[in-house]
């Protein structure tokens, strides 16, 4: 399939979604602080941007999400090495990681809150450990599927350590890993909404808060979940663009 003929596909069925939502509204007669259509909606959107209401938040969110995706990800891929290479680690270790994992980051994030404060530190945390059990699994399952025949032939070449790592796990495990970011680069984005909520000032989970409560702003907080819904497909977009760059199209 053709990219043109894809992003008609994609055009084709966003346009569906709005007629349907526009109906929605009109057959079942909601008012606009129920569920405003969308129009309403976009011209909130662009007022929202013109009118500065979004870059502070907007600028705050995003600093959240990389900075936690980039420390979460960066410890996955050590602790991930270590679970796929050693058994004394998966034993001590894996018991705590699917203990954190089971746990909903909503519940961990007002303590949290509490112990780093209410400022960044706190959401970079969050955004962290739920970015890092996806990528740390992934990278795992990636190192444990390399060619054991080829690591008997590095071996054999008496390749150092470093070189089997970085010519031959890093490079077979890539894709394995990618795909855990995929996953891992929009939760990032849910970990600092998640953040936001249990204690902040600025930030797009702030802003959906304050259009819902005391501004009782509807078309805004739609606005707001749209720019957050944004912020993910374009950073889980990055994301593909440079696994295709490193690994080719799959």
């Amino acid at each position: 399939m053709s990219r043109a003929s894809t992003v008609a596909q994609v055009g084709a069925m966003f346009v569906v979604a709005l007629i349907a939502w526009k109906a929605l509204v009109v057959i079942g007669g909601y008012p606009v602080f129920i569920l405003p259509p969308p129009d309403t909606v976009a011209n909130r959107f662009v007022r929202a941007w013109i009118d500065g209401t979004f870059a502070p938040h907007f600028g705050a969110t995003l600093q959240e999400v990389v900075l936690g995706f980039v420390v979460g990800a960066g410890l996955a891929l050590v602790i991930g090495y270590g679970l796929a290479r050693s058994v004394l680690v998966g034993r001590l270790l894996s018991p705590y990681l699917v203990a954190a994992q089971a746990t909903p980051i909503l519940a961990l994030a007002p303590l949290l809150a509490l112990w780093f404060g209410a400022g960044l530190l706190s959401k970079v945390v969050i955004c962290s450990l739920i970015v890092f059990f996806p990528v740390a699994v992934a990278t795992m399952v990636g190192i444990r599927s390399v060619d054991a025949g080829l690591l008997e032939l590095a071996r054999s070449l008496r390749a150092t350590r470093r070189q089997v790592v970085a010519t031959l796990e890093i490079p077979a495990a890539l894709p394995s890993i990618l795909g855990g970011m995929r996953v891992g680069v929009t939760l990032a984005v849910v970990g600092a909404i998640v953040g936001e909520w249990a204690g902040a000032s600025q930030g797009l989970g702030v802003l959906v808060n304050l259009a819902r409560g005391s501004l009782f702003d509807i078309p805004l907080m739609f606005a707001t979940l749209l720019t957050i819904a944004l912020m993910g497909v374009v950073l889980y977009g990055l994301v593909v663009l440079t696994e295709r760059r490193l690994v080719g199209p799959r």
